[in-house]
């Protein structure tokens, strides 16, 4: 029993024991259970996040450094030209408008309405908002598509991510996009970071009506800096982003008269408004930001009222009008001149950077040149012909004394000009004119934009004379002593040029021809020269000539087209004492950074070439500064350079081509003692489009006041300087014969003083003079039996008178016959008439060709004497009885008529 009992107790012991041992399993499996479900979501979890991971390592492949993106962005801007003062702004280049800023440009109200609008958490977010992800998703799950893109996204899908980026799914994008945002973030932390990211992205934003970034869209729609817009301008630029085409607000705009106006009316002038319409979408989205203002604002502080007043402010725009470019002909070819220093060797059409690269580019420029060139080419071509030019001329402000030779090209077909000022000491372009009027009304006779001075190819004329000349002089082959015949001539192919008036003037100096501008002397020369020669070294000067085109004989008096800026620039080649300096319209050229790229830190100064000696250059610079003295020239002298009352040295040679198609003006002021100071040399051309010629205006009635005007007015106020000052050593004065240009002799009737480049002084006495026996009695060529006395005279022949060119002698010869017979005989080959050197109404060097012709006959042989009647000699003859002769007088009987013998 006890042993039964005992098991008894036993197992009433145990069995409380046993009744927990369930509850425990239970309680373990609770335990184990969320035990169990947590690993597995810890497994999960791995899972996903090892999905997560491989996803992240998969989308970010390929997506740059967003700090080294964001620190090296680039944004698309304006290149801006200005002038030489780097104040006036001449032009923007490209399409587009953009306008960078910094932080802290950007007003309080300005990044509220931004973010309000665009992103409300965008200074605590991380680059990416996840609760507005999952709402815009079930949104367009549910047909009502919309983004909830943050800035940083907006501004990492616009500027940050590469281009395969795109390439796959919109759904792969945005993936990359959220990545590609959160380092941005991460990158760029706290507020300064965010401040990074929003300067960035308001610079980058498009407006509408071309304007990128907000500083552009506030000064195209209010013509306002950010600073000074109202709080409802502010909001309304903030609301455009979304839609910028939708939302441009040109686009939207009515103009609207700001007072009332009857019916049938017009407006009055400077009261029509661009308004934008309340019923605009883009108005109720401006109100819409307010609203968004007025919930989430952080940083600007406004009252109720004050949002009030802004959602009843009127949507006024300022006048949409495009700012014309100044110098628009120069702002082309500083284009031109860019291109080559950002893309060497590419042209300007390829060359992006150009218009879009945001540069910064001083030019040459002098705006005040520019303006007096413009307004004086203008009066001379479309004034003058303008419907009321009187009232043309008072509203460009020309003086009255000048309205007279305007006037009278009007009717002339003379519609169009171009002019140009350089300082030849530099190569730098001040003023540059390439028609009569960049946006004038444009006909076949004037095309307003084409650039006649670089891009046309025109005639010179007689302006070709001084680069003729001089390269003679250079080469020793010729002095301005040097004689020519002045004297219609066949050069072959019956090319037989005249001058102008139709005068022959027989022997000219080659300072004569060239301050009078005598076509066959020039022709002469140019031969002299070698037409290979001359055409080869007049490329030295920068010339450049159409393609195809070679040297031909009428070169001397400029049949070749050249650039009129070439030509320019060969007389600044000239007045720079034989030196050409590259011609530049650039000064210096900064990055959108102000990062200095042109000229480099490093870069040498700029030397020009020499192309002719100082010494040939001088000399003609002495003769063509005679064409503004009256004493010398007074018919080119009449367009002197004037200050007051005093007449400026200056140098100038005119050109017009035998057909009246091109007039032309070309010349220099003396280069100041200041080294600083311009140097200023002008250039005009006068013409028509479409090449027909004027009809009969030569360059003195019209391309040589032009010029005149233009460098008067820009001189004004100059120190004076002379030619004298920059006279080079290595020159002489010599007295030479007036006529022969040879050493005076014995019958030199004139001398003057000329100068030389030592060595080239002439060696031989005047030969143009032959010593002849005359009957000093009779004035006739001696022979024995004349009257006498005979005496030895000298006077002038030209037989033997250029003997290089013995074709020449006959023309020579025959002219001189004419002229032996005195002035205005007509005859050569084109019935030309000889003349003292000028003309008629001057005559320098007196009435003369340099001395009496010899005369051509001989004198008369004297009778023989009768023989002698003596009778106490020899016999007598006794007269034959003749008819009686005349009675007598009283008391005498009449005298036999005698017999001859």
């Amino acid at each position: 029993m006890q042993t039964s009992l005992a098991r008894r107790q036993r197992h009433r012991r145990l069995e409380p024991a046993r009744r927990p041992r369930g509850g425990a399993a239970i309680r373990r499996a609770a335990l184990i259970l969320p035990l169990l479900l947590f690993s597995l979501l810890i497994l999960a979890g791995a899972v996903v996040a090892l999905g997560a991971v491989t996803a992240y390592a998969y989308y970010s492949r390929g997506l740059d450094d967003p700090r080294a993106l964001l620190s090296n962005l680039a944004f698309d801007q304006q290149t801006v030209i200005y002038d030489r003062t780097g104040k006036i702004e001449l032009a923007r280049l490209g399409d587009l408008r953009r306008e960078l800023v910094t932080f802290n440009d950007l007003t309080p109200d300005l990044l509220d309405a931004t973010t309000a609008t665009e992103d409300k958490d965008f200074w605590q977010n991380p680059g990416f908002d996840l609760g507005g992800f999952i709402s815009a998703s079930v949104d367009t799950l549910n047909g009502r598509p919309r983004g909830a893109s943050t800035i940083t996204q907006q501004l990492v899908r616009a500027r940050l991510l590469p281009e395969q980026a795109f390439a796959d799914s919109v759904y792969e994008r945005k993936i990359r996009e959220i990545i590609q945002s959160v380092r941005l973030t991460q990158e760029y932390p706290g507020v300064e970071g965010k401040r990074e990211i929003i300067t960035a992205y308001l610079n980058q934003n498009f407006y509408g009506d071309r304007s990128y970034g907000i500083k552009a869209a506030a000064l195209t729609y209010f013509g306002l800096p950010l600073e000074k817009l109202s709080l409802a301008q502010t909001a309304i630029l903030a609301a455009i982003p979304q839609s910028p085409t939708k939302f441009d607000l040109t686009q939207n705009a009515q103009p609207t008269c700001s007072v009332p106006v009857a019916t049938g009316k017009d407006c009055p002038a400077g009261k029509l408004q661009l308004v934008v319409p309340e019923t605009t979408e883009i108005y109720a989205r401006r109100n819409y930001v307010l609203d968004r203002m007025r919930q989430f604002s952080v940083l600007s502080h406004h009252t109720d009222a004050e949002y009030a007043a802004a959602l009843a402010e009127p949507v006024v725009l300022v006048p949409q009008v495009s700012t014309p470019w100044k110098a628009p002909h120069l702002v082309w070819q500083v284009r031109q001149q860019l291109a080559g220093i950002l893309c060497p060797g590419e042209t300007v059409d390829k060359c992006e950077q150009v218009d879009t690269g945001g540069y910064r580019v001083t030019t040459t420029l002098d705006y005040r040149m520019q303006r007096t060139t413009e307004r004086w080419i203008y009066a001379a071509t479309q004034g003058a012909n303008a419907k009321d030019a009187r009232t043309v001329l008072r509203g460009l402000k020309i003086p009255a004394s000048d309205w007279s030779w305007i006037l009278k090209l009007r009717g002339h077909n003379l519609y169009n000009g171009a002019a140009a000022i350089i300082d030849y000491r530099t190569g730098e372009v001040l003023a540059y004119a390439g028609s009569a009027s960049y946006t004038g009304k444009g006909s076949k006779k004037f095309q307003p934009q084409f650039d006649v001075l670089s891009d046309g190819w025109r005639q010179p004329g007689s302006a070709i004379k001084p680069v003729n000349y001089v390269i003679g002089i250079d080469d020793k082959t010729m002095t301005a002593a040097t004689m020519f015949m002045d004297v219609v001539t066949n050069f072959g192919g019956h090319f037989t040029p005249t001058q102008a008036d139709g005068l022959e003037r027989g022997p000219v100096r080659l300072r004569s021809a060239l301050q009078f501008s005598l076509n066959i002397p020039a022709i002469k020369a140019g031969l002299l020269n070698g037409l290979d020669h001359f055409y080869q070294r007049s490329k030295d000067f920068g010339l450049t000539f159409p393609a195809g085109v070679g040297p031909v004989v009428s070169m001397g008096i400029g049949t070749l087209e050249v650039h009129p800026i070439d030509l320019l620039s060969a007389y600044g080649t000239i007045a720079d004492g034989g030196t050409l300096m590259p011609r530049t319209m650039i000064l210096s050229v900064t990055d959108a950074r102000g990062n200095p790229v042109y000229p480099a830190a490093d870069a040498a100064p700029v030397n020009g070439k020499r192309i002719v000696s100082a010494q040939a250059a001088y000399i003609i610079t002495d003769i063509l500064a005679g064409n503004t003295d009256t004493h010398i020239n007074p018919y080119w002298g009449k367009w002197a350079i004037t200050d007051g009352n005093r007449r400026r040295p200056a140098a100038y040679k005119t050109g017009t081509t035998s057909d009246n198609r091109d007039v032309a003006a070309y010349g220099y002021l003396p280069p100041p003692k200041d080294d600083n100071a311009p140097a200023l040399a002008v250039g005009v051309w006068m013409g028509n489009s479409d090449n027909t010629p004027n009809d009969g205006k030569l360059s003195l009635d019209t391309s040589a006041p032009v010029w005149s005007a233009i460098l008067t007015e820009v001189s004004k106020g100059m120190p004076m300087a002379s030619f004298v000052d920059s006279r080079p050593k290595g020159i002489v004065t010599a007295k030479v014969d007036a006529f022969s240009g040879q050493l005076p002799g014995a019958f030199t009737t004139r001398t003057v003083n000329e100068l030389f480049i030592q060595g080239t002084v002439p060696s031989q006495h005047d030969t143009m003079h032959v010593v002849v026996d005359i009957d000093e009695a009779t004035g006739l060529l001696w022979q024995d039996t004349c009257t006498g006395p005979k005496v030895a005279k000298g006077f002038v022949t030209f037989n033997n008178v250029e003997p290089s060119f013995p074709g020449w002698a006959k023309y020579n010869r025959g002219w001189a016959a004419r002229a032996a017979k005195g002035p205005y005989v007509r005859g050569g080959p084109e019935g030309t008439r000889t003349v003292y050197f000028y003309n008629g109404a001057f005559q320098p060097f007196g009435a003369s060709w340099g001395g009496p012709f010899a005369p051509t006959k001989k004198c008369e042989p004297l009778p023989p004497s009768p023989t002698p009647c003596d009778p106490f000699f020899f016999p007598c003859d006794t007269p034959s009885p003749g008819p009686p002769g005349p009675p007598g007088p009283p008391g005498q009987t009449a005298k036999p008529t005698p017999k001859p013998h």
